[in-house]
């Protein structure tokens, strides 16, 4: 069914391609989107059009203090196609000046998702009531208590007023830039970067928050949250390490051009190496990889290399290393990608590719090797600039390691 959908809205767009090109634009100025999720409530986000001098359309998406540039808009007739930076996802669908209608498709997952958008709406949820409360601070969560997929985050949430803002850290990374509102007795925080789109819907009662988590419309699953300004998760550092009967890491992976690359290669020798495990359509993986570039452009250090190790849900080695290209031109990469795996994401299959872990826990996770070639450190997922504090105590920690290693 998804399928079929999915080519529908293709075949759609590609024939109105064939049409001469349209005069009408959208509107400039502010838009609220909204996708549909499982049980078909409202997923809502803002995007800001923008037009040039010449009509040409650029659009930005907003989370909070995030903004997303979306510089490919291609519009043919009545049709349009938007599509995000980095990621695979797009929206393809038939707009006015005034409106969108539409999926958000993820054609390697075959997922398409219901997507509409209406212009000169500026508000994220719409028919909102004055706040009941206030959820500024720390909350410890717990995701799908009572089942194997259990799991603990921490809420962090700054309110002004009725409006939210803040993430959920957990120990794999955070749910990066949500926005939302208090509305009566309910907390309401959604986001969408061009890769995940969710959902957080709660109801506060005897100061606690019940709720359920929806990521477009494939996911769902419940969670429970009570204020505790000194909750803490597990350490980062210590969720992931190498097995009994393995004394250091290494892999043989190969890169674009088909030559395989291992950590035994000359240009790793006497280096402090980051091994970065990640994938081209994961927003944590591109925070930190955007992390990693600062770094690099900041220190210029010639005694240390970083690498990366992609495991991708495309389904073609072709289209696994378009992805991967696409990740390397549009971020300026200066440090290798190698393609460990393709056709699935699936953590069980990645650890498989790396025996010497205990288990791939996390996309991204980050092996910290010295010059010797020990590994002295696996930082296990990124809890990004949307965690705030916890984002700045990780770069000064992070500063501080790596030049140790760099002067030993």
């Amino acid at each position: 069914m998804i399928r079929s959908v999915i080519i529908l809205v293709i075949i759609t767009f590609c024939f109105s391609c064939k049409q001469n090109k349209s005069n009408t634009l959208l509107n400039d100025g502010m838009w609220r989107a909204q996708l549909k999720t499982k049980n078909g409530d409202a997923l809502p986000f803002n995007f800001r059009v923008i037009k040039s001098e010449t009509d040409s359309i650029s659009l930005e998406i907003l989370n909070a203090e995030e903004v997303i540039t979306v510089d490919e808009v291609e519009i043919i007739g009545d049709s349009i196609r938007i599509q995000p930076p980095i990621f695979e996802g797009y929206i393809a669908g038939i707009f006015t000046e005034n409106s969108i209608n539409g999926k958000f498709i993820k054609e390697s997952l075959d997922r398409a998702v219901t997507f509409s958008a209406k212009y000169g709406e500026k508000q994220r949820f719409l028919n909102t009531s004055p706040a009941n409360f206030d959820v500024s601070g720390s909350w410890e969560t717990v995701f799908s208590d009572s089942t194997k997929s259990r799991y603990e985050a921490k809420g962090i949430f700054e309110q002004t007023g009725s409006k939210v803002t803040g993430t959920f850290e957990t120990p794999t990374g955070d749910y990066r830039f949500l926005e939302g509102v208090v509305a009566g007795d309910s907390l309401k925080l959604s986001a969408f970067d061009g890769a995940h789109a969710f959902l957080f819907l709660a109801s506060y009662k005897d100061r606690i928050l019940d709720g359920v988590f929806y990521s477009d419309n494939h996911f769902e699953e419940p969670f429970r949250a009570k204020r505790n300004d000194n909750f803490t998760l597990p350490d980062a550092d210590s969720l992931t390490f190498l097995k009994d009967g393995y004394d250091e890491f290494n892999f043989a992976f190969p890169d674009k051009e088909g030559r395989m690359v291992s950590l035994k290669d000359e240009k790793f020798k006497n280096k402090v190496v980051l091994v970065q495990i990640m994938g081209s359509w994961c927003p944590n993986c591109l925070d930190e990889t955007k992390f990693y570039m600062d770094y690099l452009s900041n220190e210029h250090p010639k005694d240390l290399e970083i690498v990366a190790l992609a495991f991708e849900y495309a389904k073609t080695q072709e289209s696994a290393f378009k992805s991967l290209e696409r990740l390397k031109k549009r971020m300026e990469l200066s440090y290798p990608i190698l393609l460990a795996q393709y056709g699935t994401s699936n953590k069980v299959e990645a650890q498989k590719k790396l025996p010497m872990l205990n288990h791939v826990l996390s996309y991204p996770t980050t092996i910290h090797i010295d010059k010797k070639g020990e590994v002295r450190k696996i930082h296990t997922g990124f809890n990004g600039p949307a965690t705030g504090e916890k984002f700045r105590e990780f770069k000064k920690e992070f500063q501080e390691f790596t030049e140790a290693l760099r002067n030993e």
